[in-house]
């Protein structure tokens, strides 16, 4: 799968060969298994496949690393609360700040959440960029949660390359046979 698209490479070769990882398969011209690949996820690269190379660690160490930055993350608001308590602006405002970081964290948790099972809209996660950045806190926690079950976005990227697995399984299967070996029209 190609991570700038979400579309899958597909490369044609000979027929009945598997390029997952872990299974034996034919190496195109350049060494790399054929068919459509893994699209790496972020602190776990293709682990998600096959769940090898230190996938509980990874899962647990962004679990820990998460929730700590959630934390740091809240200790720094509540060193700004309290900044604006000694300025002493005013009730009306520091209202309108704990609201804003309030519901900024809940969507942002809830944006990121929905991006761990569907694709974004691009224009649409553009617009929402600094919603998003207000809200960090929410995007942190959502990480924690997802993290506890799975690599956070497996599940999408795991039905993602199947069905591109399957539509290649399909195409090469269409494609067997000798051509050379067709009965031609004189």
């Amino acid at each position: 799968m190609s991570a700038e698209n979400g579309t899958s490479d597909n490369t044609a070769s000979s027929p009945g060969t598997s390029g997952t990882p872990g299974t034996p398969g034919t190496s195109g011209p350049s060494g790399t298994p054929v068919g459509p690949q893994p699209e790496p996820i972020r602190f776990f690269g293709t682990t998600w496949v096959d769940h090898s190379g230190g996938y509980i660690a990874r899962r647990a160490g962004v679990a820990v690393g998460s929730l700590a930055a959630a934390a740091a993350a809240c200790f720094v608001l509540r060193i700004a609360y309290q900044g604006l308590r000694i300025a002493e602006v005013g009730g009306f405002v520091t209202l309108l700040m704990v609201v804003m970081f309030a519901v900024c964290s809940a969507l942002a948790f809830r944006h990121t959440w929905s991006a761990f099972t569907t694709r974004p809209d691009p224009a649409r996660q553009a617009s929402l960029r600094g919603l998003l950045a207000v809200g960090f806190v929410g995007s942190l926690v959502a990480y924690f949660f997802r993290s506890l079950t799975e690599a956070p976005g497996e599940k999408l990227h795991r039905a993602e390359y199947a069905t591109a697995r399957e539509q290649y399984e399909k195409r090469t299967t269409r494609r067997s046979g000798n051509p050379s070996k067709k009965r031609r029209r004189s």
